[in-house]
């Protein structure tokens, strides 16, 4: 695995290890792609040293993406139902055509 990264203002493009956390104009690539890379012509390619085996990972790293998913889905959930002032949705009826379940909702009048 490795991260290409294109400098556009230097016709660049870096192939290094694979980064950590996601910057614009990169893009992680498997070894084959990473092998096969070209670029357009005018362009220079550098090639970072790229490790031999894989990262080791340990219970830490598995901690730390558990928690970042529970954070994740614990800003997308809905509104405790009961909440003062919350209106409840209508669902659209069973079989009806053309109805995607939780796609459209009505909400009635307060």
């Amino acid at each position: 695995m490795a991260t290409l990264t294109y400098v556009y203002a230097e016709s660049t493009a870096v192939l290094g290890p694979l980064a950590t956390y996601a910057e614009p104009h990169t893009y992680d690539l498997c070894a084959s792609h990473a092998e096969g890379l070209t670029v357009p012509r005018g362009w220079e390619v550098v090639r970072l040293a790229l490790p031999d085996t894989a990262p080791e990972y340990t219970p830490d790293d598995l901690v730390a993406l558990v928690e970042a998913v529970r954070e994740a889905a614990a800003e997308t959930a809905p509104p405790p139902a009961g909440r003062r002032g919350a209106r409840a949705p209508i669902e659209a009826p069973a079989g009806a055509a053309g109805a995607r379940r939780g796609h459209l909702r009505i909400l009635r009048e307060p």
